[in-house]
């Protein structure tokens, strides 16, 4: 499936690695990065909108959907480093930055990384790598399950899930829609489609997130750097579930934050795309 109305090409990342994008639209740019389980096709709804002024950049993350699928390289320092290096190679030397779940992360160091690059950044229903594993304690922590289980060594996570891959990848777009109508079967098929050829290297950028990301955050940490772009953040309440000031966690990354919590699922860009976008177009103007 594709947006319509978008142009799709192969555009060159790091190294070797080629990173499958639609564009659409004109303007300044904004790139959209997807989540997990998904494809840049999440952001389907919100790109049309933000295309009647903008030039709107989806690629699918490297080891997912249609773009190459490499056996390393899931650090989140060189997953932004191929977002950079696709908007450039489109013609952008700066650009607004939004990511929904692993794509969050990848924008979230990308913005560390890059900050004359990244204008504005927007994180969609995540913390920081290093915050989320300090929150994630206790028996309320099981619904992280899936965090532990692929940060084991390789082969274990990745045969277990290949088993029963729709079973594994179905139970999280099952369980975290709020709206289960958002993401209609022809959308769900093609996600399951695209993860059940893609779990090793699912795996691999989930078991980054529990080795050098968890590091490169540290570092940051120790050396006081944050980010000095704008940044919005939008997410479900897993502060009081969990027991935590999702706000005052991101504030401590982010002066100039704007934190506002939904009553929509996890996957808000489809759920309730209108809130998003008109976030995003906010975020554009400060």
């Amino acid at each position: 499936m594709k947006i319509n109305g978008f142009d799709y090409h192969r555009s060159s990342g790091t190294g070797d690695v080629k990173l499958n994008v639609a564009v659409g639209g004109s303007g300044t740019p904004i790139v959209l990065l997807h989540g997990f389980p998904q494809t840049h096709l999440m952001w389907r709804h919100v790109a049309t909108d933000l295309a009647a002024d903008h030039t709107v950049i989806c690629p699918d993350l490297r080891g997912y959907g249609e773009s190459d699928k490499p056996a390393d390289g899931y650090a989140k320092r060189v997953m932004a480093a191929d977002i950079v290096a696709v908007a450039r190679n489109l013609g952008h030397s700066q650009f607004a930055l939004a990511g929904h779940d692993r794509g969050a992360l990848v924008a979230f160091r990308a913005g560390l990384d890059h900050p004359d690059t990244i204008t504005q950044l927007m994180c969609l229903d995540v913390l920081p790598t290093l915050d989320m594993w300090d929150v994630m304690r206790g028996t309320s922590a099981a619904v992280g399950f899936h965090l532990y289980l692929m940060a084991q060594p390789p082969g274990l996570p990745e045969e277990l899930i290949a088993a029963r891959p729709d079973t594994f990848f179905g139970h999280f777009l099952d369980l975290w829609a709020n709206d289960p109508t958002a993401i209609p079967p022809d959308v769900r098929a093609t996600y399951l489609d695209a993860c059940r050829a893609a779990v090793p290297s699912i795996v691999a950028d989930y078991r980054a997130s529990a080795a050098i990301d968890v590091t490169h955050d540290q570092e940051d940490l120790a050396q006081g750097n944050k980010l000095r772009m704008p940044v919005t953040v939008i997410q479900q309440d897993w502060g009081a579930a969990l027991g935590f000031d999702a706000a005052a966690l991101w504030q401590a990354w982010a002066p100039d934050l704007h934190h506002q919590t939904t009553t929509a699922g996890h996957f808000m860009a489809e759920e309730s795309p209108a809130e998003v976008t008109t976030a995003i177009r906010v975020l554009l103007k400060r």
